[in-house]
């Protein structure tokens, strides 16, 4: 089965840079000269703190993603790019939303199947928070608009390479 025109092709790359002033800025620079469209954007230090890893999910219909990690490998104080396959990753993303609280149960049901939790609550709201696949995060985001999202916030992907045996 083929895409719908003018759907998402995602790829996820992952760059390793070094931890310093102004290296996303020339990162963002690169992709709005190119008009390459990120779809989510992840960055965050390292294990060493003299390194961050950027998770850049691109949607590639009208560009090559070799392409992308090319003119990503230009820049200065990156050090490393990798493209991530979907299949040879463990994706996650954070969302939280502000959910209407008038059936509190049918919410801890549905938070509960995804494997969320209830953060905050009052009397109108209820504030939940749920870290998974994206898929998962689509799918209960869907099903919490049957309750009434009033806020909903998520996070940029973040992916690792799967281990192998």
């Amino acid at each position: 089965m083929s895409a719908a025109p003018n759907s998402p092709d995602l790829h996820i790359l992952v760059a390793l840079v070094e931890n310093k002033f102004g290296v996303l800025a020339r990162i963002a620079g690169l992709f709005s000269r190119r008009s390459f469209n990120i779809f989510s954007l992840a960055v965050a230090p390292t294990e060493d703190p003299a390194l961050s890893r950027i998770t850049i999910v691109v949607d590639v219909q009208d560009t090559d993603v070799e392409q992308i990690a090319k003119q990503l490998n230009k820049l200065i104080n990156v050090l490393e790019i990798t493209e991530l396959h979907p299949s040879g990753a463990v994706e996650h993303e954070l969302m939280l939303a502000r959910v209407a609280g008038g059936d509190p149960e049918g919410i801890e049901a549905v938070i509960a199947e995804y494997g969320g939790q209830v953060l905050d609550r009052n009397d109108d709201e209820m504030i939940v928070s749920l870290h998974a696949h994206p898929a998962a995060l689509d799918a209960c985001g869907e099903t919490l608009r049957r309750f009434g999202i009033h806020e909903l916030q998520r996070t940029g992907r973040i992916a690792l390479g799967r281990l192998t045996d």
